[in-house]
């Protein structure tokens, strides 16, 4: 079959996380034989932030480290007629502008011979409900929603024909163990400081217990204001900017422990939903402590990684992942065990072409046999 995807951006993950899981799907495809393009907006604000910051070696980057993807940039003249004309799939991104979101309805109202399917990863749902309420979503044959909570939201407000539950995952084709080539540091924390939803969360659950235990190590992130530097600074945790996500695992492998600290959004308001860096971190055999979140669906089992409920707790997990390395050791396998067993980009496909068929659309041929994920 031939997969098109609309996403705002596959060559940046500038501060846009929603790359990292649409890559691996891709990739994933492409494994299997079928076939693969993306088109995203030639100016979106991740793909031009990053380059503003890092230069265009930052986008060829991507190129060196996912040369089977291919992309393709549109701009107001663009033919998207032409773009999804030879499709079996149609996947649209919910970061894309809604007037294409509409455009492209209105293809497959008028003819269109592809399973058309919306899929929503953030949480403007629930924050921003308006923005998606005035989608013109009737045309699409499927809403594929990253979590249950957030399918019910779309089911209770009547957005959409059918709507599944798609959760992300790692691509376990880039992050498996790594073997680091030097001492580890003690704590690696990746992840945007962003608009304030998890400002003082960050401070409870990372800055002051390293700042307690005088933890080495490193914070990767963009959009991290003065003050927020100032605050890291009361720690010996090293600000390093922005890391590409294929990097990642590396970084991982470097230090002995990570947190999870949730958008408030996805604590409180869309709870049960982890963030794809959950999947990752456990997909690296990395020891992970999480600030509070409710695993609602039973994603994972007791003992893939710790929590904690205060700065306190949180202090006092880090301190045992330190002082007892066998049971550091333990968890990490248990975590990687779940990931492979339930959570890679394999058993998502798997999941989508059993989607497609529910569909019925008249073009859409049998799915593949799935094959297992690369370890």
């Amino acid at each position: 079959m031939r997969f098109v995807l609309y996403t705002h951006s596959l060559v940046s993950d500038g501060n846009h996380g929603n790359a990292h899981f649409l890559r691996g799907i891709l990739r994933e495809l492409q494994a299997r034989g079928h076939d693969t393009v993306s088109f995203e907006p030639e100016d979106s604000w991740s793909r031009n932030n990053l380059i503003a910051a890092h230069g265009v070696a930052a986008l060829e980057g991507f190129h060196h480290d996912f040369p089977e993807l291919t992309t393709r940039t549109y701009g107001e003249r663009f033919d998207h007629s032409d773009a999804v004309s030879d499709a079996d799939v149609v996947l649209v991104h919910e970061w894309t502008d809604p007037q294409l979101i509409a455009r492209l309805g209105r293809i497959r109202r008028d003819g269109g011979r592809f399973a058309l399917l919306f899929h929503d990863t953030h949480h403007r749902a629930a924050s921003d409900e308006a923005s998606i309420a005035d989608l013109a979503l009737q045309e699409y044959d499927a809403v594929l929603a990253f979590g249950e909570v957030l399918r019910q939201r779309y089911l209770k407000r009547g957005w959409g024909r059918q709507v599944f539950t798609w959760h992300e995952a790692a691509d376990t084709r880039l992050f498996f163990p790594r073997i680091a080539d030097s001492d580890p540091l003690d704590l690696v924390w990746i992840g945007n400081w962003g608009d304030g939803e998890r400002a003082q969360e960050l401070e409870e659950f990372l800055i002051e217990p390293a700042r307690r235990l005088q933890l080495t190590g490193t914070v990767r992130g963009v959009r991290y204001p003065d003050s927020a530097l100032a605050t890291l600074r009361r720690t010996s945790l090293e600000y390093s900017g922005w890391i590409a996500n294929a990097n990642v695992p590396d970084a991982f492998a470097r230090h002995l422990m990570t947190v999870h600290v949730p958008r408030r959004p996805y604590a409180v308001t869309l709870p049960g939903i982890p963030t794809i860096r959950v999947f990752e971190a456990l997909a690296c055999g990395i020891p992970l402590v999480c600030a509070p979140w409710r695993d609602e669906e039973a994603l994972f089992r007791s003992g893939d990684f710790l929590t904690a409920r205060n700065a306190d707790a949180m202090t006092a997990q880090l301190e045992l992942l330190l002082r007892d390395r066998d049971f550091a050791r333990s968890l990490a396998a248990s975590g990687l065990e779940t990931i492979r067993q339930r959570h890679t980009c394999a058993h998502r496909v798997d999941e989508l072409l059993t989607i497609i068929s529910a569909c019925h659309t008249t073009s859409v041929t049998q799915p593949t046999p799935p094959r297992e994920a690369a370890e």
